[in-house]
């Protein structure tokens, strides 16, 4: 079955460093809860807020091993006024066993702020 995981960070500074950590972060993250591995991946979109262009983030998935064949793209995200700004959203299309409920979607940082009725409670 093709599903989505959707996932979503933030940063503090538009800095190259900062960005690939992040988003690599959570794609590690999204890949390890739902139990994907790179041959389950079709494709990965990233999108980025307008105050986001030291770097394409799509650069940390490179960094990851056995991700060298997953096709990746980033976009500009849509600017909506009071939208969360210095944010990094992923939308990750993969082959899963995993019903439409027990996809976890990922929000880190202050992108808990988007899906909170996604957000696991501590």
């Amino acid at each position: 079955m093709i599903r989505g995981i959707r996932g979503a960070t933030t940063v503090n500074n538009n800095e190259e460093k900062e960005m690939i950590q992040e988003t690599k972060k959570l794609v590690e993250k999204m890949v390890e809860l739902n139990d994907v591995a790179p041959d389950d991946i079709a494709s990965v979109l990233i999108s980025v807020t307008p105050d986001l262009n030291a770097t394409f983030p799509a650069k940390a998935l490179r960094l990851i091993d056995g991700w060298k064949f997953v096709p990746v793209m980033c976009m500009p995200e849509i600017s909506v006024p009071g939208s969360l700004p210095q944010c990094i959203r992923v939308m990750m299309t993969v082959n899963t066993h995993l019903k439409q409920d027990k996809v976890e979607h990922i929000y880190l940082n202050e992108a808990v702020k988007l899906r909170p009725d996604l957000v696991e409670k501590d």
